[in-house]
C-alpha cells in the first residue's frame, strides 16, 4: 500500500463516486478501481459498497477511514513544518551549550543575530548540558550545533574554536585563601575539591591542571552544575575550580585567579559533518564565525 492509494481512498470515501473521484485526482477510472481493488485485497476485507449509482464505506471502510484521515493529517503537518525549517528569511534553530556560555555569550550571540531583520522569522530551542550529553544528542540530531568542549575520536564531528574562558578559584568568604588575588594548584590543594563529573569536559582539563602539577585532588563532591558546585563552595563545605561567569556573583563566595599556565578553555562549536544544515542554521553557523573570529 502506498500513499496515494491513501489519497485515492479517501477522496472516493467523500466524493463517493467513482468518476468523480478520478476526475479530482486526475487519474482513470480503472486506475481508481485497480488502486481500490489492491487495498481491500491487501486488507482482507470490502471498504466500499454500491448503492445505487453511487458507492459508500462498508462498517471496515468507515474504520479504516479514521485511521487514514489521522495518517494523511500527520504527513501534512510534517510537510507544513520541513518546509517552515528550511524556508529562507525563517526556519528554526535546535542549538545546545555548557551551562558556563548560557548565562552572557549565548544570549548574547543569539541577540545579536536576531537584531538583523532579515532574521526577525528565525525562531530558536536552546538546551544546557554537559559535553558528552551534548554530543551524544548532536549525533542523535536532538540539536543543529553545540557550544562545547574538545572531544577526541569524534570523526564525525566537526570542532571549531570560538573563544576562550578563562578558569577561576572560588573559596567561601571566610576560607584562608580568601584574602589572595591569585592561587596556585599546591595553593588548594589541601582542600575538598568540589568538581564537575567526569562527563564534563571542564573534568578533563582539571584533571590535567592536578597532573602536571602531580598532585591528587581531594575530591569532596562531583556535580554537573556550576551553580551547584558554587552554593556548596558558598556553604563552606569545598573549593572549586570553575570557568568564570556572571553566574558566581550570585553567591557568597571569593573569586580568585589560578595562577597557572594552563588557566583557560576553549569553547568550540560542534556539528555533524556532512549533515544537511537547514538555511537558518546554515545562517546562524555564519553569524556565530563571523562574530567571535576564532
Amino acid at each position: 500500500m502506498n500513499l496515494n492509494q491513501l489519497y485515492y481512498f479517501k477522496t472516493l470515501a467523500e466524493l463517493e463516486h467513482y468518476t468523480k473521484a478520478s476526475e479530482r485526482l486526475n487519474i482513470s477510472q480503472p486506475t481508481l478501481s485497480h488502486s481500490i481493488a489492491a487495498m481491500e485485497k491487501e486488507l482482507g476485507a470490502n471498504l466500499f459498497e454500491k448503492q445505487g449509482r453511487n458507492v459508500v464505506l462498508t462498517k471496515y471502510g468507515r474504520i479504516y477511514m479514521f485511521y487514514v484521515e489521522n495518517a494523511l493529517t500527520q504527513l501534512e503537518l510534517g510537510k507544513n513544518q520541513i518546509e517552515r525549517l528550511i524556508t529562507v528569511g525563517g526556519g528554526h534553530v535546535g542549538l545546545a551549550y555548557m551551562t558556563s556560555v548560557g548565562a552572557n555569550f549565548v544570549p548574547e550571540i543569539i541577540a545579536g543575530f536576531l537584531d538583523d531583520p532579515q532574521n526577525k522569522n528565525i525562531s530558536f530551542s536552546c538546551y544546557e548540558g554537559n559535553t558528552k550529553t551534548l554530543l551524544y544528542n548532536l549525533k542523535r540530531e536532538k540539536y543543529d550545533l553545540v557550544f562545547c568542549s574538545m572531544v577526541e575520536n569524534e570523526s564525525d564531528v566537526e570542532f571549531i574554536p570560538v573563544f576562550e574562558q578563562g578558569l577561576v578559584v572560588i573559596v567561601p568568604e571566610n576560607h584562608a585563601l580568601a584574602g589572595k588575588k591569585k592561587v596556585s594548584i599546591q595553593d588548594i590543594c589541601p582542600y575538598p575539591l568540589i568538581c564537575y563529573t567526569k562527563e564534563s569536559g571542564m573534568r578533563r582539563i582539571i584533571d590535567d591542571l592536578f597532573s602536571k602539577a602531580q598532585i591528587m585532588p581531594n575530591i569532596l563532591c562531583q556535580f554537573e552544575d556550576v551553580n551547584s558546585m558554587a552554593g556548596l563552595v558558598q556553604a563552606n563545605q569545598g573549593i572549586a575550580i570553575i570557568t568564570d561567569n556572571p553566574t558566581i556573583q550570585n553567591y557568597n563566595v571569593v573569586k580568585l585567579d589560578l595562577d597557572t599556565a594552563y588557566s583557560k578553555r576553549m569553547v568550540y562549536l560542534a556539528y555533524v559533518v556532512n549533515r544537511y544544515l537547514p538555511p537558518a542554521v546554515e545562517k546562524f553557523k555564519e553569524h556565530i564565525l563571523g562574530t567571535t573570529k576564532k
